[in-house]
């Protein structure tokens, strides 16, 4: 669809009538998009996606008759049109959420708890994701072969004053849990790197996202806390609401959390970690950036390939969202650019190296 020549046509679908008006009266704000339908169910969505052809759906995760899991799971197999789920804030639709997204949904939006002024936050976050999802590339179901749990390595403790070596860090917005969810089971329990991800998230599902990964992968996979060590083989997970920055100390490099204010948006902010990264690792760090909409991420990556660290983005043919990646590569900041294949592979080599060992520039695809 080429949004510059029509309008973005949407359908919402939820049982609530209040969402039902809310959402339609939110996205009216834009002049380049459309509410041309609304359903109270999944059953009613499916019959009128085939009447009507929209470009993107606002799906709600629960809803009596059929579901929003049970009608996306229909979407993705027949239609092939965008998906945005609607959200509540709790631990039982984060897990459906990340459900949602393994089974192909673009991103999802969490409804709205409180005042006017939480309404016109939502209403900014809608537009854009409901523009990013018209532009997205339909990525199909990521499949992962599951891992035995029991079989999972811990990560090994360091001894006091003893260095951690290299740092993988990962940035990633809309489309990234997917992108999460191919690299990091591809990843053996003893690479010679600890890895931190800040992925934007609402800090509610930050928490079941990490489970959702730990349960696929030989690394272990947590939500950081405060003073988290890093570790070879173990990543931790920036939480919602808070920004991740790493730190060395008398025990070895952890991580810090803070309460501020958004950066570029987003709290975590994916250039507070890498800045903080390129500060304390320097040449030992790994970078990548993955698919999601805006810049997040890109100065932050730009500060790592100055102190000497290795940069990573994804290749829009794989993304759900070019955004982020594309921003970083246009300002001339990424050595590798790479489908997550790619991607999964190089950091593998990238965390083997010594640190003697120079990293060279790579052939951008």
């Amino acid at each position: 669809m080429d949004s510059t020549k029509r309008k973005i046509r949407v359908l919402v679908v939820d049982d609530s009538a209040v969402i039902r008006k809310l959402i339609p009266t939110l996205l009216s704000r834009d002049e380049d998009i459309e509410v041309i339908a609304t359903a109270i169910d999944g059953d009613f969505a499916i019959n009128k996606i085939e009447q009507m052809r929209p470009d993107v759906i606002t799906l709600d995760v629960d809803m009596p008759r059929m579901d929003g899991i049970t009608a996306l799971g229909v979407i993705v197999s027949k239609h092939k049109i965008p998906v945005l789920m609607l959200s509540s804030l709790t631990t039982r639709d984060a897990a459906l959420t990340m459900r949602a997204l393994e089974m192909g949904a673009v991103d999802f939006i969490c409804k709205p708890v409180g005042g006017t002024g939480k309404l016109n936050e939502m209403g900014g976050e809608l537009v854009a994701k409901v523009k990013a999802a018209a532009r997205s590339t339909f990525i199909q179901p990521v499949s992962v072969p599951l891992l035995p749990v029991k079989g999972k390595k811990k990560a090994a403790a360091l001894p006091p004053n003893v260095s951690a070596g290299k740092l993988i860090a990962i940035g990633a917005s809309s489309g990234g849990p997917n992108a999460l969810r191919y690299i990091l089971p591809r990843i053996p329990a003893d690479i010679g790197a600890g890895i931190i991800v800040v992925q934007h998230m609402p800090e509610s599902f930050t928490a079941v996202m990490a489970k959702w990964l730990d349960e696929i992968c030989d690394i272990e996979v947590s939500e950081a806390r405060a003073g988290d060590l890093i570790t070879p083989g173990r990543a931790l997970v920036a939480p919602g609401n808070s920004h991740l920055t790493v730190q060395r100390t008398a025990l070895g490099p952890a991580v810090q959390l803070e309460r501020g204010t958004p950066v570029n948006g987003h709290m975590p902010s994916v250039d507070v970690l890498f800045r903080s990264v390129a500060a304390q690792y320097g040449r030992l760090a790994a970078a990548v950036i993955l698919t999601g909409m805006g810049t997040d991420g890109a100065e932050g990556i730009g500060e790592i390939r100055k102190a000497g660290g290795h940069t990573i983005a994804q290749n829009k043919e794989t993304c759900a969202i070019f955004g982020m990646p594309r921003a970083a590569i246009e300002r001339g900041y990424i050595q590798q650019v790479g489908s997550l294949s790619d991607i999964a592979n190089w950091l593998v080599v990238t965390a083997g190296k010594t640190e003697t060992s120079e990293v060279k520039d790579g052939k951008c695809n």
